[in-house]
């Protein structure tokens, strides 16, 4: 059954990467039917064109947040530290 992609996935499928958002591929019926319910391919027919769509709004990578300094964070429990005056 041959699919095209909506959305990219990372990792490898029988040692090959997976094909870009748009690209197709032939996979067994069981496998390219599990995609195409989930939502991360679509089904293409015999007669339809192979050519690569514009990737949809969804399929975009996020815009990364403007920077902000990073919260501190509270240490967890365990042996206390020694503090300077407590050195004496």
């Amino acid at each position: 059954m041959r699919i095209r992609m909506k959305i990219a996935m990372s990792g490898l499928r029988n040692g090959q990467p997976w094909p870009p958002v748009g690209q197709t591929a032939e996979l067994p019926t069981g496998e390219a039917q599990h995609l195409c319910a989930s939502g991360i391919a679509e089904e293409v027919s015999d007669g339809e064109e192979t050519a690569t769509p514009p990737p949809s709004e969804d399929t975009k990578a996020p815009e990364p947040e403007t920077a902000t300094p990073p919260a501190e964070t509270k240490r967890g429990r365990g042996r206390p530290r020694k503090t300077p005056a407590a050195e004496e």
